[in-house]
């Protein structure tokens, strides 16, 4: 005897789950349910390092916080680093996020470079997802108070090696119009960070990590940095932890 035989001989009626029902539906309260519209405070600490080479070495950091629902946020993205207990390459960013996309999110505000050089301010516009094959892109044009652009580039990829341990190629690009010298910028391709880490999450929300990372400057920025004395570009071990909450 087969199970539907056996079903019918016992009196149990066995029905597919979306199968049609003659019971009608009832809501709570005779309200429909609708998509979840509830807002969120979700931040992340990509990079908190410490950077080591005989040259010298550095502490740099890398976040970003949002607070808002699936399609309306506000965004607050900070990173910098500190050498020789100076700030420098300092920049915070305070934008609003909508999502044009699942996957996209178009955001504009302004960015503020604050650290050991010379004040800068800028309006930014620009996207930020998860595009094909699940790279991590972020690519946000700025326009300053003193009519120069600027653009960034940013992409990251991890390659789960485990569960757990995880390895994720990093670089972000600095594109200028026009050179400032005293915040050691030059015109076109100005400078790169870029980093190859290697972590293990202990547990979802906070992974350790060993990397190596180079930071340097390009074309006209790197002769500007070389007249003015200064380390043109490093390559450095590194050690960190990255965490959200």
């Amino acid at each position: 005897m087969g199970p539907a035989a056996r079903a019918q001989s016992s009196g149990t009626l066995y029905r597919a789950a979306d199968a049609p029902s003659a019971t009608p539906v009832v809501y709570l309260g005779g309200m429909r349910p609708v998509m979840d519209q509830a807002s969120y405070f979700h931040g992340i600490l990509d990079e908190l390092e410490g950077r080591y080479a005989p040259g010298g070495s550095d502490f740099r950091w890398d976040g970003e916080a949002w607070y808002g629902t699936d399609y309306n946020r506000v965004w607050l993205k900070s990173e910098g680093t500190l050498e020789h207990g100076r700030l420098h390459d300092g920049d915070q960013e305070l934008l609003y996020s909508r999502a044009v996309s699942p996957y996209f999110n178009v955001q504009t505000g302004v960015r503020a470079d604050i650290d050991d050089g010379p004040t800068r301010t800028w309006g930014a516009l620009g996207v930020q997802g998860l595009a094909l094959y699940q790279f991590e892109v972020q690519a946000t044009a700025y326009v300053s108070d003193r009519g120069r652009f600027a653009s960034r580039l940013e992409g990251s990829y991890d390659f789960l090696l485990t569960n757990r341990l995880i390895l994720q190629p990093q670089a972000e690009f600095n594109l200028y119009t026009k050179s400032d010298p005293v915040r050691q910028v030059g015109a076109g391709l100005s400078d790169v960070d870029t980093g190859l880490r290697l972590r293990y999450e202990i547990w979802r929300k906070f992974a350790p990590y060993v990397a190596v990372t180079y930071s340097g400057y390009l074309t006209q920025a790197r002769r500007i940095v070389h007249d003015q004395r200064g380390e043109t570009g490093s390559l450095r071990f590194s050690f960190g932890v990255r965490s959200w909450f």
